[in-house]
């Protein structure tokens, strides 16, 4: 294998995927759960980019299922799982277990092949850095910024230690206007350190505190209020790129905010992950580390950069060249940042750039065990 000078994980190679839903079902909700299964079933089928998906329980403990579900690609399963479709048609299976837990992958090799399916397999082994990350998006009542701010910005971070193998590296919050957007980093199993992060009694404090001030209600008491309400905020990274070598001391840390025309989210984040694909093999470019999450419409890029974005503002918008600044100014809600215009210059670089670049609330890594 050839060593990359950089490491990458994308949800556009064009791969098959694998996603696999651990099921703890409560105790006698069985029947319950067969029959929110059959429905789900129906619904999932006539997804596009789905293959086709199996229903499997446990030898051992008759309470543990597996639910296994086959993608031609990543984006398609992206789409579907983050809509407020999916939610409703899984909201009766969720209500008959205990615990449920999603994990996916790229399909790299297989055997048999007696039928050809759409999709390939994953054509390079991705090589990681052994972090997770993770973010969350949710917005606030109009009126309200200013407050939201004082409460996040005196979030306190949880002890980074989980358990043996899981521990908090990072935690950064960003607001754009009303909108407000939550990364985290995480080594280890990222399940088992969000569990940790609520449970503590100074994240629960900050929660609670930002509950009267949220557009969509949520209660925190209620598990299923919670659980709709962290579907529906949770962004997933779609792409991750990052330079090998010692990370830089004059690195800082931004979010951009990239509202896409309706309908035009996903195409906007294969965009900017291919382009930021294609800077990262540049060593003299101001990126150093770059992830785009995207949901729906809404795509936010977080970068870690040398020096000042608006000293080189076409690298840290992600844009390469005159022909991909104008097809990101076709896919970008340029109203809902107070832009227009096709990104021809340095000069309309700069001002996109300060219009997307989100306030940093708060930056801190985990206090240490």
């Amino acid at each position: 294998m050839t060593t990359s000078p950089y490491t990458s994980q994308s949800a556009f190679d064009g791969s098959r995927m694998r996603v696999l839903l651990l099921v703890d079902l409560h105790e006698g909700a069985e029947q319950q759960f067969l029959d929110a299964y059959e429905q789900m079933r129906d619904r999932v089928a006539s997804v596009p980019g789905h293959l086709g998906d199996q229903l499997c329980q446990s030898l051992e403990n008759p309470s543990q299922w597996l639910i296994t579900s086959e993608w031609a690609t990543a984006p398609p399963y992206h789409a579907w799982v983050n809509s407020d479709e999916h939610i409703e048609t899984v909201r009766p299976l969720t209500r008959c277990a205990r615990e449920l837990r999603s994990m996916r992958y790229a399909i790299v090799r297989e055997t048999g092949g007696a039928r050809p399916q759409p999709g390939g397999l994953q054509r390079h082994v991705r090589v990681g850095d052994g972090v997770v990350r993770h973010a969350l998006t949710f917005t606030v009542k109009p009126g309200s910024e200013s407050k939201v701010a004082e409460i996040l910005a005196g979030y306190a971070p949880p002890e980074a230690r989980v358990d043996d193998t899981t521990r908090l590296r990072r935690t950064t919050l960003f607001m754009h206007g009303n909108r407000v957007v939550r990364t985290v980093e995480v080594e280890g199993d990222l399940m088992a350190a969000l569990r940790h992060v609520s449970r503590q009694p100074e994240v629960r404090a900050v929660e609670e505190a930002l509950n009267p001030h949220l557009e969509q209600h949520r209660d925190l008491t209620d598990p299923e209020s919670a659980r709709t309400f962290f579907a529906r905020a949770a962004m997933p990274p779609v792409h991750h790129v990052a330079r090998g070598g010692p990370e830089p001391a004059d690195l800082t840390r931004h979010a951009l905010y990239y509202p896409a025309k309706e309908g035009c989210g996903m195409a906007l984040a294969r965009l900017l992950s291919q382009q930021d694909e294609t800077a990262a093999a540049d060593p003299a470019g101001p990126v150093h580390r770059s992830t785009v999450f995207q949901r729906e419409d809404i795509v936010v890029r977080l970068i870690d950069v040398r020096g000042d974005p608006e000293a080189d503002p076409v690298p840290a918008l992600g844009i390469h060249g005159p022909r991909k600044a104008a097809v990101l100014a076709r896919l970008l809600d340029g109203d809902a940042l107070g832009v227009e215009g096709r990104l021809a210059s340095a000069r309309e670089a700069t001002r996109l750039l300060t219009h997307a670049d989100m306030a940093l609330i708060t930056d801190r890594r985990a206090a240490q065990s």
